[in-house]
């Protein structure tokens, strides 16, 4: 299921609305709600300042971590992470936060996290950024990877809708706001992400 497929789910019900779920890539679901194919997306967005020009947001959700994934043995470390080839997911704050602050040469955009961590296995990047939930997954799955100790980025999480598209948006945070206050919102939060 996932973090935001339950909230996404959670305020659904409190709205009384009927949701469907469209699965698609990342860059595909901010062109999605940008160009009203779909009314919110849920993806472990955050907010900046050039998504704010062509989305709206909701108030904040959770919190996550950009985290770094190596191959055990890796010479790479948070302080030379610009030194080698970086892989992340296409479109994703990891992306952007890489290739501002490395340059786009030393970052390589996939379609999505497993893709970037069989290039990762392949040898094809030195190093993957990526939210912390999937590279725990990621890690797991694949052993000989593991995950640096210090988090390379911290944002918080909101729900993107269409730009100017108020009613849905007061709608949503208004059904944030009381998933909040019963504790729905803590425990969805809690089963994904772990205080660390």
């Amino acid at each position: 299921e996932g973090i935001d497929v339950e909230i996404a789910s959670a305020i659904a019900d409190k709205l009384g609305l009927e949701l469907q779920i469209d699965d698609m890539e990342f860059d595909s679901a901010l062109l999605a709600v940008q160009n009203n194919a779909a009314d919110m997306m849920l993806a472990g967005l955050s907010y900046s300042t050039d998504r704010d020009e062509v989305m709206d947001f909701s108030d904040t959700y959770a919190t996550g971590v950009q985290v770094v994934i190596v191959k055990e043995g890796s010479d790479v470390t948070m302080d030379n992470l610009g030194d080698y080839m970086i892989g992340t997911q296409r479109g994703t704050t990891g992306y952007i936060y890489c290739t501002d602050d490395f340059g786009e040469d030393s970052v390589v955009a996939y379609d999505d996290g497993l893709t970037a961590v069989q290039a990762l296995n392949n040898g094809q990047v030195d190093a993957v950024v990526i939210d912390n939930a999937p590279a725990k997954e990621f890690v797991a799955a694949n052993p000989g990877l593991k995950i640096l100790d210090a988090a390379y980025a911290q944002e918080d999480y909101a729900i993107g809708v269409a730009k100017g598209n108020t009613e849905l948006l007061n709608a949503i945070n208004g059904a944030l706001e009381e998933l909040q206050a019963d504790g729905t919102l803590q425990s969805i939060v809690d089963k994904y992400i772990k205080a660390e």
